[in-house]
């Protein structure tokens, strides 16, 4: 019958399948991998920090963190 395997045609599919699943198990444990994240995790932020945009979020958010403070400190005397 034409729609029969081989035995061999089914081996091949095998290994085809296992070197298959072997990539993508090691391609999650290197995405899951916890220090990978965090280092990159660092490199965006730094990244975006240094951007023009980012540095803009740093000097409100600071500026709103001593009016804040400021406001307390008067508030207690």
């Amino acid at each position: 019958m034409a729609g029969e395997r081989s035995a061999d045609d089914i081996q091949r599919d095998i290994e085809k399948s296992r070197a298959a699943l072997a990539a993508a198990v090691d391609q999650l444990a290197y995405r899951g991998n916890p220090k990978r994240i965090v280092e990159k995790t660092k490199t965006s932020l730094r990244e975006k920090a240094n951007s023009p945009q980012g540095r803009i979020v740093i000097a409100v958010a600071g500026g709103l963190l001593v009016l804040v403070v400021v406001r307390r400190v008067r508030s207690n005397h």
